[in-house]
């Protein structure tokens, strides 16, 4: 098996979601960086919101399920999921951003430095989270 887990109220929302907005997430790096691809295939749309709410959403329900959140309050807890995620999407954005007026006008360069930044970016965020766990659950013990 490749690690999928049941279909369980809990891993739809605090894994599945999450999983299906990191596919989101690549996707709204290549649309940042090479916009002429989505172009290509919707002519008629922006993708860019769809793809952002679709990041939102997800990693914001992965940071409400992070271990070290579950000992502060829900309303702090919400809050502080919906800021770590927008932190995350919007700073990501916002490097592709920089990074594609940065580089010349490769569209292949820039889709592939779309994905390879992405992918840097959110193992960054994953390991913080899980060293922020981990320090809890050492607290614990």
């Amino acid at each position: 098996m490749i690690g999928l887990k049941p279909a369980t109220k809990e891993n739809i929302l605090y894994y599945y979601m999450p999983l299906q907005s990191m596919v989101s997430y690549a996707a709204l790096s290549v649309n940042v960086m090479n916009p002429s691809i989505a172009v290509r295939y919707l002519p008629k749309r922006d993708v860019t919101n769809f793809l952002l709410l679709h990041t939102l959403f997800g990693t914001t329900l992965y940071f409400y399920s992070r271990p070290h959140l579950a000992v502060v309050s829900n309303k702090r807890r919400v809050a502080f999921s919906i800021c770590g995620s927008v932190l995350f999407s919007f700073g990501s954005v916002l490097v592709w951003a920089v990074l594609r007026s940065a580089i010349a006008r490769n569209k292949s360069l820039a889709t592939a430095l779309g994905l390879s930044s992405g992918f840097i970016m959110a193992k960054l965020t994953y390991d913080y989270l899980d060293s922020n766990d981990k320090q809890v659950v050492a607290k614990k013990n």
